[in-house]
């Protein structure tokens, strides 16, 4: 598989494209990373090609917040504006600039 750039950036509000869900980026994967159970879980006909980014996000719904994991085809920048709600944003990001959200610095040990 050759990887490509990503579209996206950590601290991005992005939409999903077919889903009514929106999130805060905290990592993003070359190519996909995660199970092959998971992979064929997702439906044949809306299931994505493998070989693009993928990236985790802080998400949300009306109903509630989690973690998602999208192809980048499957994505979109969020438009609004409005901050997320997910509660790890606080522990990840120490704010907003310029419309991204800002990670933390990290100590290292």
């Amino acid at each position: 598989m050759t990887a490509r750039i990503a579209k996206f950036r950590i601290g991005q509000i992005v939409r999903h494209r077919l889903f009514p869900f929106r999130g805060v980026i905290y990592d993003v994967d070359p190519v996909f990373a995660n199970t092959d159970e998971w992979y064929e879980a997702i439906p044949a006909e809306i299931r994505p090609h493998k070989d693009q980014p993928y990236y985790h996000l802080l998400a949300e719904n009306e109903q509630t917040t989690y973690e998602a994991y999208v192809s980048e085809q499957n994505l979109l920048p969020d438009e609004t504006n409005a901050p997320c709600r997910h509660p790890m944003i606080q522990k990840m990001f120490s704010g907003r600039e310029d419309g991204l959200y800002v990670l933390k610095d990290r100590v290292h040990n």
